[in-house]
């Protein structure tokens, strides 16, 4: 159980796996959906590093303004394939492209989190970085993977399970980073403001 501070605690996402990964730690939060239009922000102009945490604090800013009392969290994942983001994908081709490309080698899920609380001015920024060792896949499970469509609003366009991923075959870093919203992480920015 994550220690409960007494502010009130908002989650800038509409992303049920932050929202689940957030409620498990044992934090009481309210969810609000930010207003941020993600294609306002060119990937060709940043690091993934750079991209994940502009997004991140953008999120968070757009609800803090809202809520200037309260402790925003807000979060950005994106895929870095040899220096290139890779978002979610547009579409099922666009999603079998970069899961080609993907699970041909090793690659980082980087999620940036930002803590906001505009009452005060703070302003937290941090990310976490973890290496996915891919397993080679073939046509078949790429066009079921495809067809099953859990790619959809997926950076990378898939999404890591708890219990382990037919198609990870080992991983070096942070789980719930790859789940887009590393625990860990945000536990030492949270334990900053309520020690």
């Amino acid at each position: 159980m994550g220690k409960q501070p007494a502010a009130r605690i908002i989650l800038a996402s509409a992303s049920p796996r932050r929202k689940e990964l957030l409620a498990q730690a044992g934090y009481k939060f309210t969810v609000v959906t930010p207003t941020v239009d993600e294609s306002s922000f060119p990937i060709e102009r940043a690091t993934p590093v750079e991209h994940a945490k502009t997004l991140a604090l953008a999120k968070a800013r757009s609800v803090a303004r809202t809520y200037p009392d309260c402790l925003v969290i807000g979060a950005d994942t994106v895929v870095d394939f040899d220096g290139q983001i890779i978002g979610k994908p547009a579409d099922a081709n666009h999603a079998e492209q970069i899961t080609r490309k993907l699970f041909s080698a090793p690659h980082k899920v980087i999620t940036a989190v930002a803590v906001v609380r505009l009452r005060d001015k703070l302003e937290l920024l941090k990310s976490d970085s973890t290496t996915i060792y891919p397993k080679a896949l073939s046509d078949a499970q790429i066009a079921e993977h495809i067809k099953g469509g859990s790619w959809r609003d997926k950076a990378g366009a898939y999404a890591i399970k708890e219990t382990g991923d037919e198609f990870i075959e080992r991983i070096d870093g942070s789980l719930t980073n790859v789940m887009g919203l590393p625990m860990e992480l945000l536990q030492r920015l949270l334990q900053r403001i309520f020690p």
